[in-house]
């Protein structure tokens, strides 16, 4: 690999960055290999994450769901997560702590990771 990182395939900014394996777009948040690009242009780590809600859904990044399970947050003061409480633009991730598949903002919590079994895709 070159010194200078390749333009994002999807919006074609050239602020790309490395993040382990993965090159980055900061502009639209795109993730490819870095390795070399796929033959359709995409993601390949999102092709080979098959994450399923607690009813069954197929979840994908930037999809909004719902906490269907009231979830108690450890650390920094702690709290309740509770039933109904919807999330917008969802990241699932693939080395999340223990089983905890989804990265999100979740309102009046902030940034934190999730587990799929514990919300449903909103439709």
């Amino acid at each position: 690999m070159s010194d200078e990182l390749p333009p994002c395939p999807q919006c074609g900014e050239g602020f790309t960055y490395a993040q382990r394996a993965l090159l980055v777009c900061p502009m639209c948040a795109h993730e490819w290999s870095a390795d070399g690009p796929s033959s359709d242009g995409g993601s390949t780590r999102e092709a080979d994450l098959e994450i399923t809600d607690a009813v069954g859904n197929r979840l994908a990044d930037g999809d909004t769901i719902t906490v269907v399970k009231t979830v108690k947050v450890k650390g920094g003061g702690g709290g309740v997560i509770k039933v109904g409480t919807k999330v917008r633009g969802i990241r699932l991730i693939s080395d999340g702590v223990g089983d905890h598949d989804i990265d999100a903002t979740v309102p009046g919590f902030g940034r934190m990771q999730l587990k799929s079994s514990v919300v449903k895709k909103a439709l």
